[in-house]
C-alpha cells in the first residue's frame, strides 16, 4: 500500500513538475532559482499530504493552489533578503522571442505579488475569477479589481510598442 502510494506520488510529481515550474517562473518574474525552490516546497507539502491529495477531485488544482500560496507567503516574509541586481549574468537562450519575454517578465516583476498572482492565474493558467478567488483566499470582487488594476499597470509599463517585440 505504501509503495503504491509512493509510486502514485512520483508519477504525479513527474507529470506536474514542469507545469508548476513554468507557473512559478511567471510568479517570480523569471527568477528561476526561486521558482525551483517554490516548486520543491510545493511538491514537499503535497508529498506529506499525498494520502488526502490523491483522493481529491483535482490534485493538479490543489498543487497549483499550494504553489500560489507558497509564492505569496514567500513575498510576505521579511526574511527573504535576496535583492535583485541591475547586472544579470549572460545566459544563452535559444528562442527567438527573447526581447518580448524579457520585457514581459520585467513588467510582471514590477507588479505587486498578489496582482502578479492574479494575472498568472487568470491569463496563464486560464482560471475563472471564482477559481482564482479560491486559490488566493479572496472574494471574486477583489480578484476582478486586482485584475483590472494589474492589466492597466501592465499596459502602462509595456506601452504601445509591445507589438514591435512580437514575431510576425
Amino acid at each position: 500500500m505504501r509503495q503504491a502510494r509512493a509510486e502514485d506520488y512520483a508519477e504525479f510529481a513527474a507529470v506536474r513538475a514542469g507545469h508548476l515550474y513554468r507557473s512559478a517562473c511567471l510568479f517570480t518574474a523569471g527568477d528561476t532559482h526561486l521558482a525551483e525552490d517554490l516548486v520543491q516546497e510545493t511538491l514537499g507539502r503535497i508529498y506529506v499530504r499525498w494520502g488526502r491529495v490523491c483522493r481529491a477531485d483535482n490534485p493538479a488544482a490543489y498543487a497549483q493552489t499550494v504553489l500560489t500560496r507558497a509564492f505569496l507567503a514567500h513575498q510576505r516574509r521579511r526574511s527573504s533578503g535576496e535583492r535583485v541586481t541591475a547586472a544579470v549574468p549572460e545566459t544563452p537562450y535559444a528562442a527567438g522571442d527573447t526581447p518580448l519575454r524579457l520585457t514581459l517578465l520585467d513588467a510582471l516583476a514590477q507588479l505587486p505579488a498578489k496582482d502578479r498572482a492574479v494575472v498568472v492565474l487568470r491569463y496563464w493558467e486560464d482560471r475563472s475569477i471564482q477559481e482564482t478567488a479560491v486559490v488566493l483566499g479572496a472574494s471574486s470582487a477583489s480578484v476582478r479589481t486586482r485584475c483590472v488594476r494589474a492589466l492597466a499597470r501592465l499596459r502602462e509599463l509595456l506601452g504601445e510598442d509591445i507589438g514591435a517585440y512580437a514575431r510576425p
